[in-house]
């Protein structure tokens, strides 16, 4: 379990998970936000993480909402700070509520796109590159190549976190559902492992730094 020690905590998080811990009351001075584009970039996205915690003063822990995601967690190292990591493979796990829902999600349809407000705000959705791609090229060539880029795809999923309305975030999946052709479903998320991330259970499910050492691939594995 973590512990309150009374120090100051710095939360470092995507732009999709920014959003989810924002409506949950975190307050904005707590708070880092990085952008989603870094995603594309694991080394760069990895530089950007090293980069902003060593700005980070004092000696509170820093709470990274991150996953793994393509191993751009591995190789962080604080001198002075703990360093606390979702032991998940990307952020859609911390959406639903463990790594265990994620993969179960997945086998019942490998060939999901999972998506979340955040996602479809910050996210460079597949939808977009096809309207871009629309004015280059014209619609019928647009959307030949893009069925073909999300050729393993069946299903566009909107997870309802419950954090706020959904009807606007609907729209918006369901119209990339309906042009792509793929299937269009809703399933509940939970807050479970944010809401633990925020309050210091950092169980198992966690990797726990201490000052001084290293991130490591086995740490998410274990």
């Amino acid at each position: 379990m973590g512990e309150d020690n009374g120090t100051a905590r710095k939360i470092i998080a995507c732009a999709t998970v920014a959003e989810e811990l924002r409506l949950m009351g975190v307050p904005e001075g707590e708070l880092l936000e990085l952008e989603f584009g870094l995603h594309v970039y694991p080394d760069k996205l990895r530089e950007t993480l090293q980069g902003e915690i060593d700005a980070v003063p004092g000696e509170g822990d820093i709470v990274l909402g991150y996953g793994l995601c393509s191993n751009a967690a591995v190789g962080l190292v604080s001198r002075t700070h703990r360093i606390i990591i979702p032991r998940v493979d990307d952020c859609i796990a911390l959406f639903l509520g463990s790594r265990r829902e994620h993969l179960r999600r997945l086998r019942e349809e490998p060939g999901t796109y999972f998506l979340t407000k955040g996602w479809i705000r910050a996210a460079e959705l597949p939808i977009n590159d096809y309207l871009r791609m629309v004015e280059r090229y014209g619609e019928e060539r647009a959307l030949r190549v893009t069925r073909v880029m999300l050729a393993n795809y069946k299903r566009v999923v909107l997870i309802n976190t419950g954090n706020y309305r959904l009807d606007e975030f609907r729209a918006a999946a369901r119209s990339m559902a309906d042009t792509l052709e793929l299937n269009y479903e809703e399933i509940p998320g939970s807050n479970r492992m944010l809401r633990a991330m925020l309050d210091g259970d950092w169980d198992s499910e966690y990797v726990i730094v201490e000052p001084g050492e290293e991130t490591t691939l086995a740490m998410f594995l274990e």
